[in-house]
């Protein structure tokens, strides 16, 4: 994904190489600007923000899907706050944050992870299962390359011409293909996982053509569901807005600097360090603190990153481009 001239104004700064590339540093100059997010050091003085580089990689071919109408909807029926884990209670998906692991593998969690709430919206809460990002990692085999990075547009597009089964997070023995990669450390509280970045990155896993969870009874042929078109929209807040309110969760593209794996809570926009790549992401809801509009997004880094794994980010200014290029599919149901 190209940086755009906008993101040079609002996201970067100039300080010296030795802040880029170390995580208390940057902790306190966000915390001494007394801004809308608090950061947080949780990692010993060896692990950089350097090393977290091949988490991130999204791949983007802009034009390939079909850009969204604009909505019937009026822009006075947008309500101020919403949040789809509330107003879609039995759709659990909504709520779920996966680990993806060493493995640059948002960009198929996010796409899978949208598609499982909009099915579930699509289908009146009767279909609940997470489906599989691993099958969107080791399978969707155009432009994506896996654990290297992957593309948005062949995730969609193979849900719409393949289907995507139903799958869990790893060791879970949930759905048809279950995610294969381990989780990994991205907060420096967990003592059970390795730390991502100084582990080597997973490589990309194996395509087949059957359920891997054993105590899987449903079968694999029977398992897939489809969308029957996919979409875009671009750089329109109140559009994207509208989409969720109407089906659901939309799949985002963001710039990931370094002072965003020190986001601890709050509203999160750019202050400080360096860029590190792009992170495909779940908007699910949006809302207003203290005068601060702010998106309710969905990350892949697990439950201790962020508020629960969650993050809130400013709204309506294109903070580190997650306006820019919004995704999603409609569910055949």
């Amino acid at each position: 994904m190209i940086l755009p001239l906008l993101c040079s104004v609002l996201c970067f700064v100039t300080i010296n190489s030795y802040q880029l590339d170390n995580f208390q540093l940057i902790a306190d100059i966000v915390n001494s600007k007394k801004t809308t997010w608090t950061a947080e050091n949780t990692f010993p003085s060896h692990i950089t923000p350097s090393g977290f580089k091949t988490l991130l990689g999204v791949k983007t071919a802009i034009g390939r899907l079909q850009v969204m109408k604009k909505s019937p909807l009026a822009d006075s029926e947008v309500p101020l706050e919403f949040d789809s884990r509330k107003q879609w209670p039995r759709c659990v998906t909504i709520g779920h944050i996966q680990d993806q692991g060493n493995c640059a593998a948002g960009w198929a969690i996010a796409t899978a992870g949208a598609f499982s709430d909009r099915l579930c919206i699509g289908r009146n809460g009767s279909y609940r299962a997470l489906l599989s990002s691993e099958q969107l990692l080791a399978c969707c085999d155009g432009f994506g390359q896996g654990c290297q990075s992957g593309s948005v547009e062949d995730a969609w597009e193979f849900i719409q011409t393949h289907g995507i089964v139903s799958g869990g997070d790893y060791k879970s023995e949930r759905g048809c293909q279950p995610y294969e990669i381990e989780p990994c450390n991205h907060r420096g509280k967990n003592l059970t996982f390795p730390d991502c970045s100084t582990q080597p990155q997973r490589k990309t896993p194996r395509c087949i053509r059957r359920c891997t969870n054993r105590n899987y009874e449903g079968r694999y042929n029977k398992d897939h569901h489809k969308s029957v078109s996919s979409f875009s929209i671009f750089d329109d807040a109140i559009e994207i807005q509208k989409e969720i309110v109407s089906r659901g969760p939309v799949e985002a593209i963001m710039y990931i600097f370094s002072d965003f794996f020190t986001y601890k809570s709050g509203i999160y926009h750019y202050i400080t360090g360096e860029y590190l790549g792009d992170q495909a992401v779940r908007i699910i809801g949006w809302g207003t603190e203290n005068g601060t509009d702010f998106w309710i997004v969905a990350n892949s880094w697990n439950t201790e990153w962020g508020e629960a794994g969650f993050f809130r980010i400013k709204r309506g200014i294109n903070a580190c481009g997650i306006e820019s290029y919004i995704s999603g599919g409609i569910p055949e149901v």
